[in-house]
């Protein structure tokens, strides 16, 4: 909030002194000129007189070649200002007025370098490893029975948009199924269930391969899509990790006996990881957060290598409900490497941890006058980095957007990760006192350090331009998508634009009707010179005629 009112109060200030500088200049520039076609008569009256005469003498040709010269000055100005933002993302105008003007006036810069030596090995490699628009399966997305369908029943709305439910089909059919299925009966019928795009059908199928076997996709199914309660969910979980574990037991006997076993054992893993992985999140879910992160620590021990999962989002999100901050820091420490990609879970959670040191005795008033302390800084610098990964982010944990269920599927620096992060992450912000008055009073700043135009990037790879079309298909119609902020343009480009337009229909104007504007010229000028004309009088009867005669000398 300080900021964001020093920052107006300076646009504000250099502002009018643009303005009164131009208008200033102008004035000069034209009383020069009288001066220099009158030469300055010595009698006053004869001063009023002359210039009466001059501009009656006038012809309506001196004011179209008046306009149209400040219409050219102007536009020429407009056109530079323009090429200086595009190229540089300021106003020539404004950085000079609040660089060399400003100062004069009583104002202290309290911007800060930033501190970007750490940061282009991060950005370098993420332009290298990390591709635009890429779609990730929600690491905390919900049940469909137990939660979106609820939702639904509720509302009448539909959570979900085609295009998500797509995407889990596909993930559904890469992680649940082989090409040795056809051999097994139970498992060549959730083969063809994955592809159902009937919900009715696709439940009715996995009760169908349960008669034959028991079967652990056919569990998961029924657990994600028919149950209508967490604690219904985690029963049929807890079956279908009885009957996975022995399938990924016998597979993990044969996996080295020909590609079409090592296939099956691929698919036999998969299947475990994410029945223990959503029997953790039941557990979170019912309140039971100590034993859910006690099983996911195990699932990370027991399987390392499959980070595509991201179990460590659910970790983070578990141990910040048990307010376990040195776990949390001590998870950021493996996660928030250089080398793996980030998330907005990673980015706000370490720009909360350091938020916490400082957010409780933070006032934006006591920091204005004497500075930010080095913790302060962090705090500021860590809030800047996360809202350069995800812009979107602020808007809902700070409640000045409303906040939907997350989708299936979220799009790395989107609006979708922004949705699903705060839906699960704004309480912990809440926790923390202060935290989110340090993020509001902190976090529209990042625009200000990001160079334009956005393309270059600052902290981060450049920001894709195509996720507000990816946002759109993956959340429903009913919500408005978050989109990038713009850089707005600067006061002067718009007053030097406004100010070429007027001057230029004022020369057309004139050039059409010579007679009416050259009427309307000379009312102006007489309008703008009567309270010179009346401080001159006052002086001329105030002060003595022989004194008066030797300043008009001078």
């Amino acid at each position: 909030m300080a900021e964001a009112g020093a920052g107006f109060l300076e646009q504000l200030k250099s502002c009018v002194v643009w303005s009164w500088t131009y208008l200033w200049t102008v004035w000069f520039f034209f009383m020069l000129f009288l001066v220099y076609i009158l030469r300055v008569p010595l009698k006053i009256n004869d001063n009023l007189s002359t210039v009466s005469m001059f501009l009656n003498t006038l012809t309506p040709k001196f004011y179209v070649a008046l306009t149209g010269t400040s219409s050219l000055i102007s536009g020429l100005i407009l056109i530079f200002e323009w090429w200086y933002f595009r190229k540089y993302g300021t106003s020539f105008i404004e950085q000079v007025s609040v660089s060399h003007l400003r100062p004069l006036l009583g104002g202290v810069d309290n911007s800060t370098p930033s501190n970007s030596n750490t940061s282009n090995g991060d950005a370098d490699s993420s332009r290298q490893s990390v591709s635009e628009c890429k779609v990730w399966r929600n690491p905390l997305n919900l049940f469909r029975g137990a939660e979106y369908n609820r939702y639904t029943w509720v509302t009448g709305r539909e959570p979900l948009t085609y295009y998500d439910m797509n995407l889990s089909a596909q993930d559904h059919q890469t992680f649940f199924t082989c090409d040795t299925d056809h051999m097994r009966p139970a498992d060549a019928i959730m083969q063809k269930a994955w592809r159902e795009r009937n919900p009715q059908a696709r439940i009715s199928a996995a009760h169908e391969a349960l008669e034959l076997n028991e079967c652990a996709t056919a569990f998961i199914l029924l657990a994600e899509e028919e149950a209508t309660t967490i604690v219904e969910a985690e029963k049929l979980f807890k079956q279908a990790l009885k009957a996975g574990e022995g399938c990924y037991r016998r597979s993990q006997q044969l996996q080295h006996h020909g590609a079409q076993y090592e296939a099956q054992h691929r698919r036999d893993t998969n299947v475990l990881v994410y029945i223990k992985r959503r029997l953790a999140m039941c557990a979170r879910k019912l309140g039971r957060t100590r034993e859910a992160v006690k099983m996911m620590r195990d699932l990370m021990k027991e399987f390392p290598l499959l980070s595509m999962f991201n179990i460590h989002e659910n970790l983070l999100e578990a141990l910040l409900e048990l307010q376990a901050y040195a776990d949390v820091q001590a998870v950021l420490a493996k996660y928030d490497d250089i080398s793996l990609p980030k998330s907005a879970t990673i980015c706000y959670t370490a720009a909360l941890l350091k938020a916490r040191a400082v957010s409780d005795k933070f006032s934006p008033e006591a920091a204005s006058r004497r500075g930010l302390s080095t913790a302060e800084m962090n705090a500021v610098e860590a809030i800047h980095r996360a809202v350069e990964f995800n812009p979107h982010v602020p808007k809902y944990l700070l409640e000045m957007k409303s906040l939907i269920l997350p989708p299936e599927h979220i799009l790395k620096r989107g609006d979708s990760e922004a949705i699903a992060y705060a839906f699960f992450h704004l309480q912990h912000w809440k926790r923390v006192e202060g935290a989110l008055n340090l993020l509001h009073c902190t976090w529209e700043g990042t625009f200000r350090m990001i160079p334009y135009p956005l393309e270059k990037g600052h902290l981060f790879y450049p920001y894709p331009i195509c996720t507000e079309t990816a946002d759109r298909e993956l959340l429903p119609s009913f919500h408005e998508v978050s989109v990038y902020p713009k850089k707005e343009l600067p006061f002067f480009i718009l007053f030097t634009a406004g100010l070429c337009s007027f001057t230029a229909m004022l020369a057309l104007l004139t050039h059409q009707f010579p007679e009416l504007m050259g009427v309307f010229a000379k009312a102006f000028l007489s309008t703008l010179f009567a309270p010179l004309n009346f401080v001159m009088e006052k002086v001329e009867s105030i002060l003595p005629s022989s004194l008066w005669h030797q300043l008009t000398r001078i």
